[in-house]
C-alpha cells in the first residue's frame, strides 16, 4: 500500500489518475497535479442552485386603504379614536385580530395589524373607514392586502396637453385610464410618469404601476 507525505493510504485509482495527468502533462507541478485531481474527483452536483433572498417583501400583517391624499389629511387628525372604533368593530365579529396602529403614505391609510386580516376583516376595516368619511365615501376604493406590482408602458400620447398648452400632467393621464374601457379592472400603484420620447418629439412615454389581480 502506497502512503502519502502525510502518512495517509493512497488508493490505487488516485495513483492511475496521478500517472496519467503525469503522462499527459509531463512538466506539470505536483501542487498543481493535485488541483486536476480534486476537479476530477468532483462530485457532479446536477441540483439547481439556490437563490439567497437579498431582501425580504411587504409584510401582510397590515391593511392598505387606498383613498385621496386630501381625504386621509382629514382622516389622520384622529387616529387613536379610529384605532378603538376599529378594533371595536372587529370585536363585534368576534376576530381574533387587533389594529396596533396607524400610518399613512403614497398609497393612503395603513392599518398595522397583529396578524393577516380575512376578507371579512377588510370588509369591516373598509366599512369603517367609509362611515367616518361620510360626506367623501366615494373617494374610499378598496381595502386590500400588500400585493405585488406590474408595471405597463403606454405610448402614442401626446407630450403636449391639448387643455393646458404644456406638459401633460400626470392628473389627465390618470383620467385618460379612467374613461377607456381597456384600463377598467386596472389599480394605479402611483402616479402615472410622464418621459418625451426625444428632445425632438412631441410625443410621450407613459409608465404606470399596477397592483397585481
Amino acid at each position: 500500500m502506497l502512503f502519502s507525505q502525510q502518512g495517509s493510504p493512497i488508493s490505487k485509482n488516485i495513483v492511475k489518475e496521478t500517472l496519467k495527468i503525469k503522462e499527459t502533462f509531463p512538466n506539470l507541478l505536483n501542487n498543481k497535479i493535485e488541483q486536476v485531481q480534486k476537479v476530477i474527483n468532483r462530485p457532479n452536483n446536477n441540483s439547481k442552485p439556490r437563490i439567497l433572498m437579498t431582501t425580504k417583501g411587504p409584510s401582510h400583517k397590515q391593511v392598505i386603504i387606498s383613498i385621496d391624499n386630501d381625504i386621509t389629511k382629514k382622516f389622520i387628525k384622529e387616529l387613536n379614536s379610529h384605532i378603538t372604533n376599529i378594533n371595536h368593530a372587529l370585536k363585534v365579529i368576534k376576530s381574533s385580530m387587533i389594529a396596533d396602529f396607524i400610518c399613512v403614505d403614497n398609497k393612503g391609510i395603513v392599518v398595522i395589524t397583529n396578524n393577516i386580516a380575512l376578507s371579512s376583516n377588510l370588509q369591516e376595516i373598509k366599512k369603517y373607514v367609509k362611515n367616518s368619511l361620510s360626506s367623501n365615501i366615494d373617494k374610499v376604493s378598496l381595502a386590500r392586502l400588500p400585493q405585488s406590482k406590474s408595471y405597463l408602458k403606454i405610448v402614442g400620447i401626446s407630450f403636449i396637453s391639448k387643455k393646458t398648452n404644456s406638459c401633460i400632467a400626470s392628473d389627465e393621464i390618470e383620467d385618460i385610464l379612467k374613461n377607456n374601457h381597456i384600463f377598467n379592472n386596472i389599480i394605479l400603484a402611483s402616479k402615472p410618469r410622464v418621459i418625451k420620447v426625444s428632445p425632438k418629439s412631441d410625443m410621450a412615454i407613459i409608465w404606470i404601476d399596477i397592483w397585481d389581480t
